[in-house]
């Protein structure tokens, strides 16, 4: 028998929330009241969250008016223990009392350990209005508050105050409180264009009386409501929006009715770098961007309002005012850092620690300036321009800008070099220097750019796993995970044949004492190489794949990565299940073995017809394979290697391994060895058996 059902609506009213915890914490109750649910059994429809500044909201689809009916059954004594002379003991007796019923109404269960007396009874499902307040309790109580408060005398605790609860089940209010509040009906709209309060009739009602009080409160709806409109004006402006997705994400957080409108400011501050002009508009004032058909700032900006006034040019005005002295503090760091050279400021790199074990800034400069000459001169790079670069690549820490916009760090390096008159390069790579930023991102362009990337990554690494401060688990507070990712991102797509183990060599012996100098660049080495199977998933690289490359000596990324590929390929194929198999039986076989294994196969002692053609087969593809491998052509490779399926298969369906004569056995355990070393020039491909 089909359930009745009906939509449940929970809306927590509160005052403005943090825009960056909004998310967050909505999905949070999302999930909290479907845990919930789940948890008393509840069949329910669709799950949705809304939520904007001031509210957050769950609306539960087709949510069933009750549990399902379930039979509960109990066991009681044993058979042995319930019975005695055919009459029943006391156990029995308080058992069945227990139960509620008699002796003769109980019944017996058969397990594997024997018979017991039991009890079943049909119990009904609770109704889901009675089960709510407790879901909803635990689900707001579970919310990850990143700080909560205390408002008036209360003693209860959230992110901001809470002044309205609505918990509707179809028509009906469920009876509930939470935060202090008694569940209801009403609602609130927008502050201002609709303060009075709102009687809901149906949960069903939310969505099209929040928009009637002017509220959007289906956060994706807000967000394209935005976009719409911040494009529209940029169409009107006859220029191109730049809608950021976190700025757009964080702007939707702070209003409950977007309304765009567009501001200018003073031609003068072009001046400025438009990077400087964007982070200030961003950061402070939560604005968009514009560009000309040239990709160059246009003096204009587009800002969302949260109210729709009927004097928009004042609100224009209003932003205009407030965002001028925040550019002209823009511009007067700007000029105020172009009085003094970069290089003046090495200096000040004495006073910054980087960290207190490692020393400064200078020092890690000095440190980086050793492994950036040393790439550089690997990489047909400028070994002088790698040491210039070294020597200021932390300098525009300390400049009035980057102390205001720290995410201008390397960008402000680049212009202020330039301005000093530093070889183009050499500025180029104090931006350079910190990328990629993340997964995707460019790699360095420059010779330069690229020596510094690495060298100053290799510091950290060295220096930071030096000192004993490994991540484990997710606390990793200097990125180094993002570090090693980066390093192998820029070996490979810079397509830089380094050996990784050689590089981290130089960087651990720029370090003046490491308390946990024994046995780092191992452990580094095999940090960083583990990093590969994350770069291989995002690469859409199976884990097997990987750790068939992982259980080669690989050291160099670039190789890594090519071998990846090579394996990934090759595990498509048809016969790679087959010689994937091949190559574990023999792994196996030779594991066994105490004996040393022949170097070499003696063909006087092949006697039987399969063997001797695997033998030759495999003569045929080492001398085919051997200018491949020389060449790292290794996809190639495998492909002459895919033919030696048929031969191994007849191998082990015709031949003895462990012949009764020693020297034919040894033999043909040579005969294997070759086999899988031939494979292990690539990867070892029983690990695609896993």
């Amino acid at each position: 028998m089909k359930m009745a059902a009906d939509t449940f609506l929970l809306e927590l009213g509160v005052e403005e929330l943090p825009p960056s915890a909004i998310d967050t914490l909505s999905d949070a109750l999302a999930d909290g009241i479907r845990q919930g649910l789940d948890d008393a059994n509840v069949e329910h429809g669709d799950i949705d969250a809304y939520a904007s500044p001031r509210r957050l909201a769950v609306r539960v689809a087709a949510l069933a008016d009750k549990q399902p009916d379930r039979e509960v059954e109990r066991r009681g004594p044993s058979l042995a223990a319930a019975f005695k002379d055919g009459e029943p003991t006391k156990a029995a007796e308080g058992f069945a009392r227990s139960c509620g019923v008699s002796v003769d109404s109980l019944i017996h269960l058969e397990t594997d350990k024997g018979t017991w007396l039991g009890y079943r009874e049909q119990q009904p499902g609770e109704a889901t209005t009675t089960l709510l307040p407790a879901i909803v309790e635990k689900a707001i109580a579970a919310l990850p508050v990143p700080k909560n408060m205390r408002w008036g005398a209360s003693r209860v605790e959230f992110s901001r105050p809470a002044h309205w609860l609505v918990m509707l089940y179809g028509e009906r209010v469920v009876e509930a409180s939470a935060l202090g509040l008694q569940a209801g009906r009403t609602t609130r709209g927008h502050r201002f264009h609709a303060p009075e309060p709102i009687e809901l009739g149906h949960a069903d009602d939310y969505l099209g009386a929040m928009e009637n009080a002017w509220v959007l409160a289906d956060r994706e709806q807000r967000r394209e409501r935005i976009r719409e409109q911040v494009l529209a004006e940029a169409e009107v402006q006859e220029a191109t929006a730049v809608i950021d997705e976190e700025l757009l994400i964080e702007v939707s957080g702070l209003v409950e009715w977007p309304v765009a409108l567009t501001g200018s400011f003073d031609e003068r501050f072009l001046e400025v770098p438009a990077e400087c002009l964007v982070s200030s508009m961003k950061a402070n004032q939560k604005y968009f961007h514009l560009l000309d058909d040239d990709g160059k700032l246009k003096p204009r900006f587009i800002t969302i309002s949260n109210i729709d006034s009927q004097a928009p040019e004042l609100v224009i005005q209003g932003n205009e005012k407030v965002i001028r002295p925040r550019l002209a503090d823009a511009a007067f760091f700007y000029d105020t850092d172009r009085q003094r050279p970069l290089v003046e400021r090495v200096q000040e790199l004495s006073s910054v620690v980087f960290q207190q074990q490692l020393g400064t800034l200078a020092d890690k400069a000095h440190r980086s300036a050793a492994v950036a000459a040393f790439i550089a001169g690997r990489i047909d790079g400028d070994v002088g321009h790698a040491r210039r670069a070294s020597e200021l690549a932390k300098c525009d820490l300390v400049t009035e800008m980057v102390q205001e916009f720290p995410e201008l760090q390397g960008t402000m390096g680049r212009y202020y070099a330039t301005h000093d008159g530093e070889d183009a390069e050499v500025a180029r790579a104090l931006e350079e220097q910190y990328l990629p930023r993340f997964a995707g991102d460019e790699v360095p362009s420059t010779r330069t750019g690229l020596a510094l990337a690495l060298a100053d990554r290799l510091d950290t690494l060295t220096g930071i796993f030096g000192i004993g401060q490994r991540p484990s688990g997710t606390k990793d507070p200097f990125a180094l995970r993002r570090a090693s990712i980066g390093v192998l991102n820029i070996l490979i797509k810079g397509e830089l044949d380094l050996d990784l183990r050689e590089l981290l060599e130089l960087a651990a012996a720029q370090h003046q004492e490491l308390p946990y100098a024994e046995g780092l660049v191992d452990e580094v080495l095999a940090y960083m190489l583990d990093r590969f199977r994350a770069w291989g998933r995002d690469e859409g690289i199976e884990a097997e794949v990987y750790l068939a490359v992982r259980a080669r000596p690989v050291t160099k990324p670039l190789d890594f990565a090519r071998r990846l590929q090579a394996v990934h390929a090759f595990a498509s194929r048809e016969e790679a299940a087959a010689l994937a198999a091949a190559n574990k039986r023999v792994s196996n076989i030779l594991a066994k073995q105490d004996d040393e294994i022949a170097p070499e196969v003696d063909t006087s002692l092949l006697a039987e017809d399969a063997e001797r053609d695997l033998a030759e087969a495999l003569a045929q593809c080492r001398e085919k394979v051997a200018p491949l491998f020389a060449e790292a052509r290794y996809s190639d490779a495998l492909d002459v290697l895919a033919g030696l399926r048929n031969p191994v298969d007849r191998f082990f369906d015709q031949v003895m391994v462990m012949a009764e004569d020693a020297a034919v056995k040894r033999n043909r355990l040579a005969l294997l060895a070759s086999l899988q070393a031939l494979f292990l020039e690539v990867a070892d491909i029983a690990e695609l058996q896993h």
